[in-house]
Order: structure tokens, then C-alpha cells, then sequence
């Protein structure tokens, strides 16, 4: 893997914004693989496709770049806000690579792995409207926040500059399917839940720690009015798909 852009591919580009995609889609139709199944190469989809820019030739997994110069830990721009909430909801949306660039040493700083199915629709900001003067006049965009993403699935591959084992993050892509979940509001749940055992800075937690957060959920979830209960079922549910162990007395070790 080189993490350093082949310039000779914009030398006929003025716009900035064409040369960053150029750049940093040419990188990955020759640097990249396939982050699930291990296969040597991605490939392009054709220009201006609505929802993916790039598959995997033996596993058909599909994925969508974005990539700019700031952190991509935070927030990254998307498109139509609308099309992003029915993309998810309808559990449609593809893979994201979610990449961090230098356009001083024309390089890849940071790449990371967000596997679909920690796609929720509170993840998803939507902007203001396009003021009436623009071309697309109130047109809506949306922002991923990448940082309401649980950390289990923010997989680097590249990290300030490092190349991540390859078999390390396919071995751990593979750990990460323990929490597919397709119905979208259990789907919301079982994310939340994870932020909040994250959040505990112990390996080792109970329950009375995740009851700490009974006021946020209730917050959270206004149409559930038995928390506590819906706090054991996805403990429950974790523990059952092995990212958290039961260890007794109401107490919990994590695994993932």
C-alpha cells in the first residue's frame, strides 16, 4: 500500500474540488482492498452513481469514499439528507471509507472503516437549506457524525500515517458482524447502549453503571417508559452476541 497520491493524475484539473476526487479515487482503485473479505482490490463503479463508488469484485460489497482534509473523526459532509435517512432505514446504504488527506504532501493520513450496519439515523445532521440565490436552491445536505459512531465500528486501517495489519482489521470486521442488527429502531438501541458502556472507562462494569444513564435514555427514547428494562435486554442481547461477558451479580466485562 503507498499512501502517497499519484499527482500526474490531475494534471489537466483546475478545479480543486476535481482534483481531490480524482486523487483520492485513484488511490483507492489502486491501493485499496476489501476491508470484509480480504480481496486484493476494490473497483470503480461508473461516475455519478447515487450510492456507491466503489465494489468488491468477489464479495459484491459495495462502498462509498469520503475524504477531506480535516478530521474525519468529528463530522464529514454527505448529500441529500432525505436520500441518507431512506438509504438507512431501508438498510440500503453501503460501507463507508471515511479518509483524511494532505494536500501539502499529496498523501493519506488517516482511512477508516464504518461497516453499514452502525449507520443509525440520529448519526445523521441535516444542514441548513441552500439559500435561494445558490444553483440548488433549497436543497438540503446532511453531515455523518462520525464521533456518535460507536468505537467498534470506526476501524482504522490507515492511522496518522501507519498502515493497520491487513489481517488484524479483516479478523475484526469479521467481530464487528456480531452486532448486525437490521430493524432500525433495535438497531438504535443496541448503538446507544455501546456508546454508553464505552463511556464507562473500566473494563469491568455493572449494572448499576449503565443505570447511571437511565435519564439520557429516557431523553433519548420519549415512548419507552420502562428503561431499566430495556437497559438488561440489551445487555442481554450483548452478551449474547459476545461483546460483553456476564460475570455475576450483576456485572459485566467487556470483550470487544
Amino acid at each position: 500500500m503507498n499512501l502517497k497520491f499519484d499527482i500526474e493524475k490531475i494534471k489537466n484539473y483546475k478545479s480543486n474540488s476535481q482534483k481531490a476526487r480524482v486523487l483520492t479515487e485513484n488511490w483507492v482503485n489502486e491501493n485499496m482492498y476489501c476491508p470484509r473479505c480480504g480481496n486484493f482490490n476494490l473497483n470503480h463503479f461508473e461516475n455519478n452513481r447515487p450510492v456507491a463508488d466503489f465494489f468488491c469484485p468477489s464479495c459484491k460489497n459495495e462502498y462509498e469514499l469520503k475524504s477531506n482534509t480535516k478530521n474525519v473523526s468529528l463530522k464529514i459532509n454527505d448529500g441529500f439528507y432525505e436520500t441518507m435517512i431512506r438509504r438507512i432505514i431501508s438498510n440500503k446504504n453501503p460501507d463507508f471509507l471515511f479518509m483524511r488527506y494532505s494536500n501539502v504532501e499529496w498523501k493519506v493520513n488517516d482511512l477508516i472503516f464504518v461497516p453499514k450496519h452502525f449507520f443509525v439515523p440520529e448519526i445523521i445532521e441535516k444542514r441548513n437549506p441552500l439559500s435561494q440565490s445558490a444553483k440548488r436552491a433549497g436543497w438540503i445536505g446532511c453531515n455523518i457524525l462520525v464521533n456518535k459512531i460507536p468505537i467498534q465500528g470506526k476501524i482504522f486501517i490507515i492511522s496518522n500515517g501507519e498502515i493497520c495489519n491487513k489481517t488484524d482489521i479483516i479478523n475484526y470486521v469479521n467481530i464487528s458482524n456480531r452486532l448486525i442488527t437490521k430493524d432500525i429502531k433495535s438497531r438504535g438501541w443496541l448503538m446507544e447502549i455501546l456508546n454508553c458502556i464505552n463511556l464507562i472507562p473500566t473494563v469491568e462494569f455493572s449494572l448499576a453503571d449503565m443505570y447511571n444513564f437511565e435519564d439520557y435514555f429516557h431523553k433519548k427514547f420519549l415512548n419507552n417508559n420502562n428503561v431499566r428494562a430495556k437497559i438488561r435486554q440489551q445487555l442481554q442481547i450483548l452478551r449474547d452476541r459476545k461483546v460483553i461477558e456476564f460475570i455475576g451479580r450483576g456485572k459485566y466485562r467487556k470483550l470487544f
